[in-house]
């Protein structure tokens, strides 16, 4: 999985493909969503990681797996004494190899799925699976080219039918995934089409599925914070547009093993997404899988990032509970005219915010702003506010946000609680915040 990343900077230009053309009609209209939540309760704010390797899953580990906030694991394989220690500490497991498997790559098997795995395949895999209550969920592949969509849209269907108690996973390419830019529809390369909206809107047309993953690693040559933005918003939009969760995979690990990501870092990755109105969040890699710095290393020891991924990941928890009260609708910049960050997102940019309901919102620093409604169809309102002034951890600083919000009653939630306020009398809210720090402020009628 993902290993094109290892040499992202050379296979940018790399591409080459021999599956033909397409050979299925793209769906016309958005298809019945049949993903199930199984066992997953997807009312809940839930944090996943990539990998638990075998010398990982003893007891011990895998309640240091629960103990660190993480719910569920993706590529897990069939091990029972390892599901077992899972249902005991209330850990879900995605599980990959029990279905044939597939990755898109560099799009040089774009199209062939159906011929190398028919449905059949799929169903008699199903028939050999002894089930386990800590399994959520079955892995049916991973970045593949939008060639397969269309075949895709019945392997997921066919797994919704064979495994009864789970959903099944597909995970698609980051903005950056190397291709062309360029042409028309197909195109040689891992997306299989030149845009990126392209790519997102023909899995919508094609998969069943009610929601959208993908990873995206802005500390990588290829990611930045401009593709990941672009990334956020287009995916983001496409939920908004056709009823789907929003789930994403970061890094917690790195590339070069003498950079070890920041807290700072991780918060980055975290609450920007929450600005576009993530639902779901995983963690690439825990143990070995891609890349170095660990959570866990090979010898099953804890690194420095085991703490730094408690923290955030409490941080997610504490705030989940109440941002899965609310939805997405919007997501604007502000304050970052002078910077180029938003150049080529798609996310327009304020000076300051108004929204009818929150007013005069600024901070003297970039922020990301997600306008979100009430699940229950009440009145209520909130934002999510993302504190966008330092997305490397170069130096945090700590500012003053103001708005307004005239006859409402008003709540910040942070990551460790509730932030203090100041109320002036002429209807001004202000608190402080810091740099990568992520916020849920609530107005409630």
């Amino acid at each position: 999985m993902k290993r094109f990343l290892l040499f992202s900077m050379i296979l940018l230009a790399a591409g080459a493909v021999n599956a033909g053309s397409l050979s299925a009609q793209d769906g016309q209209n958005k298809p019945a969503y049949v993903t199930k939540a199984g066992r997953m309760d997807r009312s809940r704010m839930q944090i996943g990681v990539y990998h638990l390797r075998k010398y990982a899953r003893t007891e011990a580990h895998i309640k240091d797996l629960a103990d660190c906030g993480v719910n569920f694991v993706i590529c897990m394989d069939n091990d029972r004494p390892a599901l077992d220690l899972f249902q005991k500490y209330g850990v879900g497991a995605i599980l990959s190899g029990i279905v044939p498997g597939w990755w898109g790559g560099m799009g040089d098997n774009a199209g062939t799925l159906k011929d190398v795995h028919p449905l059949s395949e799929y169903e008699e895999c199903a028939a050999k699976f002894q089930d386990h209550p800590a399994v959520w969920g079955i892995d049916i592949g991973d970045e593949p080219s939008c060639w397969d969509f269309p075949y895709y849209g019945k392997v997921l269907e066919k797994a919704e039918e064979v495994f009864p108690n789970q959903f099944a996973f597909i995970n698609l390419h980051p903005y950056y995934a190397p291709g062309p830019r360029e042409g028309g529809y197909p195109v040689k390369g891992a997306l299989g089409t030149s845009s990126y909206e392209d790519y997102i809107d023909r899995y919508c047309k094609n998969v069943p599925a009610d929601y959208i993953s993908y990873d995206f690693y802005y500390l990588q040559p290829a990611g930045g914070v401009q593709n990941a933005y672009a990334n956020l918003r287009i995916v983001a939009d496409a939920c908004l547009q056709t009823g789907r969760d929003m789930w994403i995979t970061c890094q917690v690990n790195s590339l070069d093993p003498k950079a070890w990501v920041s807290l700072g870092q991780l918060r980055f990755q975290a609450f920007s997404s929450f600005a576009f109105g993530a639902q779901c969040f995983t963690w690439a890699c825990y143990t070995a899988g891609w890349w170095d710095n660990q959570v866990v290393d090979k010898e099953g020891n804890k690194t420095q990032q085991y703490d730094k991924l408690k923290t955030v990941n409490a941080e997610i928890h504490r705030i989940g509970k109440r941002y899965m009260e609310y939805t997405r609708k919007t997501t604007t910049g502000v304050g970052f005219e002078g910077t180029d960050l938003l150049k080529g997102t798609g996310v327009d940019n304020v000076k300051v915010y108004e929204d009818g309901v929150f007013a005069g919102l600024t901070a003297g620093c970039p922020l990301l702003v997600g306008q979100m409604d009430a699940r229950d169809g009440s009145a209520d309102k909130a934002l999510f506010v993302f504190v966008s002034d330092d997305p490397f951890d170069k130096g945090a600083k700590k500012h003053t946000l103001r708005f307004q919000a005239p006859g409402r009653e008003v709540s910040i939630l942070g990551g460790d609680g509730y932030v203090p306020m100041k109320r002036g009398a002429d209807g001004w809210v202000e608190c402080t915040v810091s740099s990568n720090q992520g916020l849920l402020i609530e107005a409630t009628k």
